[in-house]
């Protein structure tokens, strides 16, 4: 099952990252989710898909007290992110899903009603959770047509989605990055396929590096910390995407 990681704590802030259940069937693709805690205020981060539910919910209850959640986060509309929604709601209906604008009318699909979605406009914007102010930022075409990441300039922490992925051998699990070089080489296929735009991938790679960022944590993979962050962006900047493997 799916266990909870507190990857950052100051006082009542904190960061959990829901990751690694080994008992997942070998068809469905490994996921984390991420849970941000502020007070007594939650927002959980692409919250999963359908079947994994019982193993986030579970973990996320281990660690957090589940009625403190106030809204889930959406990076963008594929079904590993968010199929799960109407369980959410099922669990607390007013929960609010904070997504791009572009996915209002496709995301009810899994579940919900009109004040469910708060739509994020394509420059983004600031989402409050306790005293925290979160941005939600552009990452379009990364590789959805509405897409978006979420910073915490308290923690130094960027949620990056899909960006930075890497699919992992068994054998290389960790929850953080340990040896870049590598690494890496589970992330080239990946991000060669699914970002679809240079121009997209340059202007998100001048975005991020404007921002103090200490973790990049994406959806799927390990955690980038410290000096790999820019290893990160340095080495995507400089990738081709948007073609197929080779």
């Amino acid at each position: 099952m799916k266990q909870a990681h507190c990857i950052f704590q100051e006082d009542d802030h904190r960061w959990l990252a829901i990751a690694r259940d080994a008992t997942k069937p070998g068809y469905i693709i490994d996921t984390n989710e991420y849970v941000i805690v502020d007070g007594e205020e939650a927002l959980l981060c692409d919250p999963g898909g359908i079947e994994i539910f019982p193993a986030v919910f579970s973990a996320l209850s281990a660690e957090c007290d589940p009625t403190k959640l106030a809204g889930l986060f959406a990076s963008h509309q594929d079904p590993d992110i968010i199929s799960s929604l109407a369980l959410w709601l099922e669990f607390k209906p007013d929960l609010k899903c904070y997504t791009s604008w572009l996915w209002q009318s496709f995301l009810p699909h899994f579940g919900g009603e009109d004040t469910t979605f708060v739509p994020i406009p394509d420059p983004g914007m600031t989402i409050k959770l306790g005293s925290l102010e979160l941005q939600a930022v552009p990452a379009h075409y990364l590789h959805s047509s509405g897409n978006f990441n979420l910073y915490d300039p308290k923690a130094k922490i960027l949620f990056s989605g899909d960006i930075g992925a890497a699919l992992l051998p068994p054998d290389q699990g960790g929850l953080y990055v340990e040896d870049f070089s590598r690494h890496i080489r589970h992330a080239e296929a990946f991000h060669k396929r699914w970002m679809g735009s240079d121009r997209a991938k340059r202007d998100w790679c001048e975005r991020v590096s404007r921002l103090e960022i200490d973790m990049l944590v994406p959806q799927h993979g390990s955690i980038y910390q410290g000096a790999d962050v820019q290893r990160f962006i340095n080495w995507f900047a400089a990738l081709e995407v948007g073609v197929l493997r080779g």
